[in-house]
Formats: C-alpha cells, structure tokens, sequence
C-alpha cells in the first residue's frame, strides 16, 4: 500500500545536513512522517507551502502534497525528470520559473511536446487565416470592383464555429500556463494579463455575433486575433520591447520632420498667393496648395519623391527660380531628416542582437546550473564525505537519454560525459558540456562507389571532378542565352506566328537530354547517397527530373518539333504553355551556378541564413499588416464604387483627371474584402503613386481617411522599412564578419562543425557569474536551495 500523506506541521523538525538533497525539505514537512528514517525518509523537492525569506508567498499553492516519505529509487526518479526539464529549458532558452513538482513536470513536458506546440501554431495559423474565408470573404478571382463576381460566403455559424474551437484552444493554453507558471508569475507578466483581457473581449464579441445571426456591423475580435501570434513568440516579444525602446529617439526626429514640414507648408501657400497671379501659378496652388490639408499632403507626398517633378511642374514651367523652394524642402526632408531617422533605428538597433543572444546566455547557463544542482543532491546522498558539489556521470547519462534533442547533439553530449567515465563533474565541467549545443555538425558525404576496373575509376575521377560541374555550368549557359536570343527575335510576333519555335524546342530537347546525362553520370561518380547528399545536386536533380517529365509529356501530346509545328490545344495545356513552362524550370536551373562562384556563395549563404533570424521581425509585420487591414475594411469596405455600366471605358477616362485612381484604373485597389486590403497596403507602402490612394479616398470616403493611410506610411515605410534596414545590416555584419575570420584548417575538430548563432558571438557575450546564477536560483518560486 501507498505510504500515507503526512500532514504538514506534524512531526519534529529535523535539522538539515550537508548531504541532505540541495533542493531540500520545505520548513515545516512533516519531517517525522517516516516510521524508518534510515530506508525511506521524508523530502519535500519543492517549496509550495511556506514562503522562503525575501519572496512573496503564491497565494494559488496549496500544501505541498508531494512531500511523502519516498526511497531512494523514487527520488532519483523524480531529480531525473526535474534535471530533464530544466536541460530542456536550457536548450530552447525558456525560464525556469515555473513549478517543480512531478506533475507539473510531466504537464510541463506534455505543454512543450512537438503535437501541443505543433496544435497551437495549427490553431494560429486557422484563426488568423479564417479572414480570407468570413464574410467579407476573398474567394473570387478578382479585386477589381468592375467585374469581379459575387464570391462564395459561408453560412452564419461555419466560421464562428471554428473560431469558438480556437478560442477554446486558447483558454485551454492559459489556463495550462497559469498553473504552470503560478499566480506571482501571472501578475507580474503582463502579457499573461493582456492574454485575458484579450480572450475575455473575443469570447463576449462572438457571442454578441452569433446573437445577431452574423450580423453584426463591427467585430471586434477580428482585429486582436493577431495577438495570439504575439503572445506565442518569445522572439516577437524582444522585437516589440526593442521598437519601444527606439521610441523616443524616433520622436525625435518626427518632431523634426514635422517642423520642417509645416514651416515649408506655410512658406509655399504664401509664395504662390497673390493678387496677380497667371496661369501657372493659378494651376499651382489650386493643383497641390489650396487649402492647408491639401498643401500638407502634396509636401508630405513631396518627402517620398512619389510626386516628384509633378508637384514643381506648373510653377518651374513659368519660373526656373521657383525649384529652389522644392529642392531646398528634398533635401532637407528627404535626404537629411529621413537618412538621420534610419541612422538613429540603426543605432538603436545595433546592440539588439547582442541583448537578446545575452539574454538567451543567461537563460542556458542558468538552466543548465538548475540541472547541476538538482543532480548534485543525488551525488551528495551517494558521497556525502565530498565537501565539493559534483555530480555523478551516470545520473547525467540517464537525464541525457530522457531530454528531447536531436540525436547528433545527444550522441555528443554522451560522448562527452563517457569521457569522464567514473569522475563526478564540477560545476564548470557541466557547464562547459553544454557546449557541444552550440555545434551543428558539418555534413560528412558518403564514401564514392570502389570500382575495380581502370576505365571504370577513370571515369568515375573525370565525372566526379569539379571541373565536370564548370561544364555542366557552361552548358547551362549556353541554354539560357539561347532562349534570351530567340525571346528577342519573337518579341514582336504572336505565339501562333513563332516560326522558329521548333528550333528552340529542339535545342531544349537537346539541351534535356545532357541534363539528364548529367546526372546520371554523377550518380555513377558519386553514388545515389552521395549524390543526394549535395543540396545543389538536389536542386539540379529535381529540376532536371521536372524538365524530362516535361518534355516527355510535350512529346506525347505533341510530338518531335519539326518545322511548321504548331499543332492545334490537346489536353489541359497549349503547347505555347508547355513552352513556356520548359524555359522558365531552364531559367531556374540556372541558379546552380551559385555554389560555383564562392563571393555569391558566401552572400546568398548569408541571406539564407537571416531568414531564421527575421522570422520573429516578419512576423511582427504580419500582425502590422492584418490588424490594418482589419481597420480598412470596416472603414473603406464599398466606398469604391464600379463605373455605371451604360459609361464606356473612353467615357469614363476623358472625364477624369489624368493621373488619378480612375483614369489609372486602379480599381481592383481597394478593402471590399481581406485579401484586397493586404494588396492595396503593400502598394501604399512601396509609396509609388500612393498619393492617387490620398485623393480617391478622400474624395469617396472624407478628409478623415488621410489619417489612415498617412499613419500606415508612418509604421511601415517609416519605421518598418527602417528596421528591417538596422536589423539586416545588424545581421549581416555580424555573420559576414564571422564567416570571413573564421576559417578553421582541414583535418581539425573544428572543420567538423559550423557555428550556430549564439558561437560567432560568444567571445563578444559576457558569462554569467555563479553568484547571479545562485542568487535566481534561490528566488526561484518553486525551488528551494539549502546554500
């Protein structure tokens, strides 16, 4: 039978010795709850029930219930699964403040498993996407409000059903988190608060839907949907405390800009007014400075140089003098202030990878040190003669075989601590192992075929060559200049009038054909493994199967080109679309050449590698984007209105103003549903024309929708742009300078692995001391250290 629960306060309290556990006995545990002390004596791993010193005490505990009289075997047990949380902790850079208990520890592992992470991205990824679907939906095939058809809308209760079931998802997500993390951890985080707030508004705003039968004119949970991104992404956390931080400095030169802004406003309604004034400078002022909110826009428009010369034309036409006003306000404006505000984000944003890789330091070595101590409990019960804290290899190899990594960091770190065979580890030791974490073995490829006649490793040496891959490049070449030379002779002619058709697809035949031989010669060379373990032997190999897949199905349908070959459309596909196909997968084929040239290879390996890095940037910018759009579409949803079907599209452009929304027919342009709104954001962000979008919808919709639209340029071709800029160069420097240092001779230890992130840098990273990391470690909430 189960031993039973001693209840706390009874029993005497005995004192603690140096080998009792390092993660000890609560104050007040039922001490003496153990008939025999010697095989079976009462601990308590965790500190629920009395506050320690210095610490507030978690209203939400309850008595500590674990603090049984368990043996040997069991406490291993429950140190065992303690040291493989915290390790975990380690290895993904999450806290440890959160309860230690044996299950909270199994809910915390069962939380942070891949199914539980990989269903809650899931359940982000369809909430947010459920804005494609619900009405108004984007499930037609164009935008453009003169012939786009009636799309398909869901039925009231589809989508608020899946939605109920994510929000649901969330509430379970919280609430999990709150328990795991605690009251005095929930109160503290405010991003646990607003992710309350947030479900509690959602939850009553789909009620208050579903009510109305779908009805509803405003739903405002819409647009706090992308918070649950947010609030799962530590990185995007970082990113927005690092934006807020760039604030002030970033006012700054807003201010600036708008002095600068408003005096020269002011100055040029004042130069072009007048009494006497002739026929340009009349077009002037009534074209871009008539009133005050009209100038304000022209010069604002004027600071992106997206009306640029046309906001000076009427007045320079009549006097050359008259661009000095225009020149002065760009160069000021645009090349000074503008510039200034990128050097400032810059700036900022220099030491934020720096702040966030330290960060992330401190969060491995202080749950690595949480995995020492709870293991040199057991190592203090097995010795408790040793006066230095040490822990036993065989208790790491256990916690190692439990911890979720991939296998090559796993198998290292074994390894490693089998290198020690029977000596305890120290703290630096332990420390130091965890190391191994920041490598990332270089590929090793599989050995070539052994062949035993002379011809045959003669071939194999040829085919294997690199010079081989230059002649393959070569050919590429040749392929791709061919199709640009037959693309400009038949620039002018009409798909069914390509006379010299069949000779192009002729050359790709051949062309397709050394492709294929290509590989299959360097199959042979290489061996199937060893060809596949080159990724650019995959990119090619993938192309070069698409290509004869291709061309074989084109010589089916179609047969071998001869001349006068242009059979009429059989199937699915025309043969001008099968042409089409073919050249562009030769155009991509192309890009092979990159490993080849080691300068582009180096820059294209770089850029790659930022992606990783702007994930938690980009997305930042997805919340940007779907929170305004969301606002569009209940601000400007059917204010665009089509053209009257009786007016001719000639009609339609001679009576509106050259340049504008109309006349550019710019009308598949607007925030009627979901997908519309994210197109016509990204064109105002790229500022070409954006001042046609200022004057469209002022006229459909009133001078209030300037604000909108002015402070979407504001956050993202100001501040967006300028941040992606800082953090770009903040990345690429940092691993340019890393990739062009650090070259580590063959044969070596170091050839056999690449750096990851964190290792560049880590000369650069200040260690944490021991005495920060105790000194966390014994105000941890639900931990308890004797020393």
């Amino acid at each position: 039978m189960r031993a039973a629960v001693p209840a706390a306060g009874y029993g005497m309290k005995q004192p603690r010795t140096e080998s009792e556990p390092l993660l000890g006995q609560t104050r007040g545990g039922g001490g003496g709850g153990s008939r025999s002390g010697k095989e079976s004596q009462p601990v308590s791993l965790f500190n629920h029930d009395l506050p320690v010193r210095g610490r507030p005490r978690d209203p939400t505990q309850l008595p500590n219930v674990f603090s049984w009289p368990i043996g040997a075997a069991a406490k291993q047990s429950i140190c065992i699964d303690q040291a493989v949380v915290f390790i975990e902790d380690a290895i993904q850079y999450r806290s440890i403040n959160h309860r230690m208990d044996p299950r909270s520890v199994w809910l915390y592992r069962w939380y942070y498993s891949d199914i539980c992470q990989w269903t809650l991205s899931f359940t982000i990824f369809v909430i947010l996407v459920l804005a494609f679907i619900e009405i108004p939906s984007s499930l037609s095939k164009t935008s453009d409000v003169r012939h786009r058809s009636l799309p398909w809308e869901p039925p009231c209760g589809l989508t608020e059903s899946v939605e109920v079931l994510c929000l649901l998802v969330f509430v379970t997500d919280l609430t999990v988190k709150g328990y795991l993390f605690g009251w005095v951890h929930f109160k503290k985080n405010h991003w646990m608060v607003v992710y309350v707030g947030v479900l509690f508004v959602s939850l009553v705003d789909w009620i208050v839907s579903v009510s109305l039968h779908c009805q509803a004119p405003l739903r405002v949970r819409r647009v706090l949907r992308p918070f649950f991104l947010l609030q799962n992404s530590s990185m995007m956390k970082k990113t927005l405390k690092g934006i807020r931080w760039s604030l002030p400095q970033m006012a700054s030169v807003g201010l600036l800009l708008a002095v600068h802004l408003l005096l020269f406003t002011m100055f040029g309604m004042l130069l072009f007014a007048g009494e006497k004034q002739d026929d340009w400078q009349r077009r002037e002022r009534q074209t871009y400075f008539r009133n005050l909110p009209d100038a304000l826009t022209s010069l604002l428009v004027l600071l992106t140089t997206a009306n640029n010369p046309d906001v000076m034309i009427p007045a320079y036409s009549k006097n050359r003098a008259y661009a000095i006003f225009f020149i002065v306000f760009s160069i000021i404006g645009s090349l000074f202030l503008m510039n200034l505000l990128t050097a400032i984000i810059y700036s900022k944003f220099r030491g934020y990878l720096m702040k966030s890789l330290q960060t992330s330091l401190l969060r491995r070595r202080l749950g690595t040190r949480a995995a020492f101590e709870v293991l040199s409990s057991l190592s203090k019960v097995a010795e408790a003669s040793s006066q230095e804290v040490r822990v036993q290899p065989q208790y790491l190899l256990l916690v190692l075989q439990k911890v979720q990594v991939d296998s090559f960091h796993k198998q290292a770190l074994m390894e490693k601590v089998r290198s020690f065979q029977n000596a305890p580890l120290s703290a630096n030791e332990f420390q130091r192992l965890f190391n191994e974490l920041d490598k990332s073995v270089v590929k090793e490829h599989p050995p070539r075929p052994q062949y035993q006649s002379p011809f045959l490793q003669n071939a194999q040496f040829y085919f294997g060559h690199h010079y081989f891959d230059y002649l393959g490049n070569l050919v590429a070449l040749g392929n791709l200049v061919s199709i640009c030379v037959f693309l400009l002779l038949d620039a002018d002619r009409l798909p069914g009038d390509h006379v010299s058709h069949f000779i192009l697809g002729s050359l790709d035949f051949v062309f397709i054909l050394y492709y294929l031989l290509e590989m299959l010669l360097k199959i042979f060379a290489l061996g199937l493994w060893g060809y596949l373990s080159y990724p650019s032997n995959l990119f090619d190999g993938f192309l070069t199967t698409a290509l004869l897949v291709l061309e074989i199905s084109t010589l089916a349908v179609y047969r071998f080109p001869h001349p006068g070959w242009w059979p009429q459309m059989q199937g699915l596909l025309s043969l001008w679309d099968m042409a089409r196909m073919l050249n562009m997968l030769i155009v991509c084929r192309f890009l092979r050449i990159i490993p080849n040239i080691k300068p582009v290879a180096m820059v294209a390996g770089t850029a790659l590698s930022l992606i990783q890095n702007m994930r938690a940037f980009g997305g930042i910018v997805v919340v940007v984007y779907y929170v305004f759009a969301i606002v569009g579409i209940s601000l400007f949803r059917g204010v665009i209105v089509a053209p009257s079907v009786n007016s001719s599209l000639a009609a339609v452009n001679e009576s509106v103003p050259c340049g504008s929304y109309e006349q550019l027919e710019y009308w598949a342009n607007n925030f009627d549903d979901f997908a519309a709104a994210l197109v016509t954001l990204w064109n105002v962000m790229m500022v070409n024309n954006w001042q046609v979008f200022l004057d469209a919808y002022q006229r459909y919709s009133g001078q209030w929708s300037k604000i909108y639209f002015i402070s979407w340029w504001l956050l993202s071709s100001v501040i967006w742009i300028n941040l992606l800029l800082a953090l770009i160069l903040e990345n690429f420097l940092h691993k340019w300078d890393s990739q062009s240092d650090l070259h580590p001779l063959d044969g070596t230890e170091e050839a056999t692995y690449q750096m990851t992130e964190e290792l560049p840098f880590r000369d650069i990273l200040e260690e944490p001391k021991e005495e920060e990391l105790l000194e966390k470690l014994r105000r941890h909430l639900h931990l308890h250290l004797c020393r």
